[in-house]
């Protein structure tokens, strides 16, 4: 995908001087992809919108025949409206339509090992971030990531009427594109006839604030066969739906941004302003009795004051039983110094035991080129969690020499709930030559300063509070 990546970003340069912006520039993308996609997929589109047709044309009958494509695809009804809502061409000059019309029609995007639309519209705005924009890494969680979560969570639906799996925070879709790929793995593409038509109308639902992205999930679960139902909104600030899931699959947004003041929810038992512990109490409250989540967080969301609150009572509500510590980089190129973690759990019986995965000590950061993020990072992790996804499988504890330990929850009640548990010690942070970039050691005292922050603003409005009261 690099090169092109590289090829398609140089095109948006070009573009610039027709009055297209990266960010139009990438609909636009996406929409001619999808096209071409659907084309190499023999997915059906209405009639004249197809691939053939659109690459035929030059000159104004182009530019004029790819506004009455968008318009029909957008007056299209189901999903295929519901994608293109909205969707209009910027393209003034027909020669630059048909340049990118030519270069996407160079490739079989079909055949390629990624999500492509996804791993474009990621590629350029690492690029757009490159240049300062802000915001790239925001809707993306790494591939081989999801699909170490995807093996272990097993988000089967085959068989189980109204099993429904959901990301609140979706992205372009990531969580929900594994899922399903891990099932037509498992199933090797054959599914019963009754399953097959509920698990692609009825089983994938997820929720995303910002409209691009949303589309891009839309499209990719499209073109995977699957009809999924994404809402457009903002998943913690608007009052519960009342749907319920089997399987969460999530990694909430990092930062503090928009996060200034706590979510007026009445079914948040903890009031706080940081919104990575709202999806916790989030995703506790849409689980069905039963249901089972893993949440990616960072780590201040295990050690400042309002985690241990929110993970007391999350203990008893559910069975936290499996916390892994991601390595140092696993969000690189985005948000390279951010420490993070996933958090396993199974709603409906309290913590007994919690198991934490060190995947971070004495293991070389991840960086884009040279140490890049593979399923060998994972694949320990996996066997010590077990074939069981509810986290019940027979664990051997590997004591203070191993990554895999028990904490009874008389020792993390000890510890105020609080989930940052380190035992080994870390040899490369002694280690001049392996000692992580000076960015990303900023990057870690940043994230370490919000958490800080996130106290302060809750001790703020606390005293607020009680000054409105005595008045």
């Amino acid at each position: 995908m690099t090169d092109i990546v590289q090829k398609l970003w140089g095109f948006c340069h070009t573009l610039r001087h027709d009055g297209i912006d990266y960010g139009d520039y990438i609909e636009q993308l996406t929409y001619l992809l999808f096209l071409k996609m659907a084309d190499e997929r023999s997915v059906e589109v209405p009639k004249d919108c197809g691939w053939d047709k659109l690459k035929s044309l030059s000159g104004t009958e182009l530019t004029d025949h790819y506004s009455e494509v968008l318009r029909k695809l957008r007056e299209a009804k189901g999903l295929l409206g519901d994608i293109f809502t909205q969707a209009t061409s910027r393209f003034a000059n027909p020669v630059n339509l048909r340049r990118l019309i030519a270069m996407i029609d160079e490739e079989l995007w079909s055949a390629m090992d990624v999500d492509v639309k996804g791993a474009a519209f990621e590629g350029l705005l690492e690029k757009a971030a490159s240049e300062g924009k802000k915001g790239a890494g925001q809707y993306f969680t790494p591939r081989r990531l999801i699909q170490s979560i995807c093996r272990v969570m097993k988000p089967d639906p085959r068989g189980k009427t109204a099993f429904k799996i959901c990301d609140p925070a979706c992205g372009t879709g990531g969580f929900l594109i594994g899922a399903h790929e891990w099932l037509v793995e498992g199933s090797k593409g054959v599914l019963d006839r009754s399953d097959a038509r509920r698990i692609r109308g009825a089983t994938y639902y997820g929720q995303e604030l910002v409209a691009r992205p949303r589309r891009l999930a839309l499209m990719n679960l499209y073109l995977h066969g699957v009809e999924p139902h994404i809402y457009l909104g903002d998943t913690i600030y608007e009052p519960d739906r009342g749907e319920r899931y089997d399987v969460v699959l999530t990694n909430p947004p990092f930062g503090t941004k928009g996060a200034n003041q706590a979510p007026e929810r009445d079914d948040f038992t903890i009031e706080t302003s940081n919104k990575q512990l709202n999806f916790v109490q989030h995703v506790v409250k849409i689980l069905k009795p039963g249901g089972r989540a893993a949440i990616v967080l960072p780590d201040n969301c295990l050690f400042e004051d309002k985690a241990g609150e929110v993970f007391e009572i999350v203990m008893q509500d559910c069975a936290l039983h499996t916390v892994l510590r991601l390595p140092r980089g696993t969000f690189t190129p985005y948000s390279q110094g951010v420490k993070a973690n996933v958090i396993f759990l199974q709603k409906g019986q309290p913590t007994e035991k919690v198991w934490i995965f060190d995947a971070r000590s004495n293991v070389p950061g991840i960086t884009k080129k040279e140490r890049p993020l593979t399923g060998e990072h994972f694949k320990e992790f996996e066997a010590c969690y077990g074939t069981d996804p509810n986290g019940l499988s027979k664990r051997k504890d590997l004591g203070e020499e191993g990554r895999f330990r028990a904490f009874g929850i008389k020792d993390i009640a000890a510890r105020n709930y609080k989930l940052d548990v380190t035992w080994l010690k870390d040899e490369s942070l002694e280690d001049s030559d392996e000692l992580p970039e000076p960015q990303d050691l900023a990057a870690e005292a940043i994230t370490e300063l919000e958490a800080v922050v996130d106290d302060l603003r809750e001790i703020i409005a606390l005293i607020e509070k009680e000054e409105a009261v005595s008045k």
